[in-house]
């Protein structure tokens, strides 16, 4: 039986362990924190997963939340006309729907039960020397712990990391009492340019329903605004006067609401990043980068629990693929090239919406407030980014499409 280690108990880590379990090898999962540790603790990210990445969920059984999870129906989209109206503002229907559920209730459930399943979980902080023992005890080792400090064994790659300092202010806020959107749920994206995004849909966090707020500030500008917050309340008060000031319509959903639990908020920022795959430690044994490790994108297109998802049941299909030969460099950089085969496209697309929109993008946007076909097609692209490759990403293909819709 094949011994694999994995650092780092997340929606990555977990996914991927609980997957090599359901096909006979021995897995370690190695957590920094307990499951009670997590449940009772801050929230981690907002993790809006759509059709595809819950798909894989659901393959390996761990889709224990459909029932109690509100579903987003679609997404909606408003741009601000800079004098407290929306310049433009559509919505469209997932092909498929949507669903968060708060990290702090999946990941304790998903532990639980990855060792129900016959998986070792080991509390333990661990170092660049512990990756080594790891190595000397595993036929393979896979870091799946993106925020920690072994994250620093993988190096920066500088050809696909455009940005080296943070593009946004990041900010969540979890609430109860936000008012139902009309028509059906939906992500509702909305755009000031040149202040930032603001981004909110409904969710399932540790005390049942819940609506996740997500500000996206452009650093110096007005909503670049966290650091003098101290306590929940004011991160809520903070949450609320961004809110009248530059999204008015949103506001309006916000009259009763209040924080899910002191626990619920969390600010802070970072820079995209692409990382060499593969970690050399002291003893120059290798490693293996997987999801945030290798591929971490600002949170503005919703994508960071949807790549964990797809890259884990990437990793999945490239270990049980490669059978019994030895999971050596070739074989580490062959199944990081095939997820990047995807990833690639999605950090493209992100790093672009960092940027001012160009005209072309802001034409696909007017279009969809009068097309139901462009909407769509937009707002299924968040499924899978690769189709914006075909029509969005290039002025010419964007014409092209456009005059075919209305042709």
């Amino acid at each position: 039986m094949r011994k694999i280690t994995i650092v780092g108990a997340g929606q990555s880590g977990l996914q991927l362990g609980l997957g090599l379990l359901g096909h006979g090898y021995d897995v370690t999962i190695v957590s920094d924190r307990t499951g009670q540790e997590i449940r009772e603790g801050r929230v981690l990210s907002s993790q809006c997963m759509f059709g595809t990445a819950l798909s894989h969920e659901r393959v390996l059984g761990l889709d224990f939340w459909d029932a109690e999870c509100p579903a987003v129906h679609g997404l909606a989209v408003s741009v601000a006309d800079g004098q407290g109206g929306r310049a433009l503002s559509w919505s469209s229907r997932l092909d498929a729907p949507a669903r968060s559920v708060d990290q702090r209730v999946k990941i304790p459930v998903w532990m639980e039960e990855f060792e129900r399943r016959g998986g070792a979980l080991v509390l333990r902080d661990v170092t660049a020397e512990d990756l080594d023992e790891y190595t000397r005890t595993s036929d393979l080792v896979i870091v799946a712990a993106g925020k920690g400090k072994i994250s620093g064994v993988f190096e920066r790659d500088a050809a696909r990391s455009p940005y080296d300092q943070p593009q946004r202010a990041l900010a969540l806020t979890y609430v109860t009492g936000m008012t139902p959107r009309p028509d059906h749920s939906a992500v509702n994206f909305n755009i000031v340019p040149g202040v930032g995004e603001y981004f909110v849909f409904p969710a399932l966090t540790t005390s049942g329903p819940c609506d996740i707020m997500v500000f996206e500030g452009v650093p110096g500008g007005p909503m670049d605004c966290w650091a003098e917050v101290t306590t929940p309340e004011e991160h809520l008060a903070k949450s609320l006067e961004i809110l009248r000031e530059f999204f008015p319509w949103e506001a309006e959903r916000c009259a009763e609401v209040a924080l899910t639990d002191a626990g619920g908020v969390l600010a802070g920022r970072f820079a995209p990043t692409v990382r060499k795959p593969v970690g050399e430690l002291p003893s120059g044994a290798a490693v293996l980068g997987l999801a945030d490790v290798v591929v971490l994108n600002d949170p503005i297109t919703g994508q960071g629990s949807n790549n964990a998802s797809k890259c884990a049941a990437s990793y999945l299909a490239s270990i049980l693929e490669h059978g019994d030969r030895p999971f050596d460099r070739a074989f580490m950089e062959a199944t990081f090239a095939r997820y990047w085969d995807y990833a690639q496209y999605v950090t493209t697309w992100t790093n672009a919406l960092l940027a001012p929109p160009p005209p072309h993008v802001l034409q696909v946007l007017g279009a969809a407030n009068g097309s139901p076909v462009v909407a769509r097609r937009f707002v299924n692209g968040f499924d899978d980014p690769r189709d914006f490759f075909l029509w969005l990403m290039d002025p010419a293909a964007t014409e092209a499409y456009l005059a075919s819709v209305a042709g």
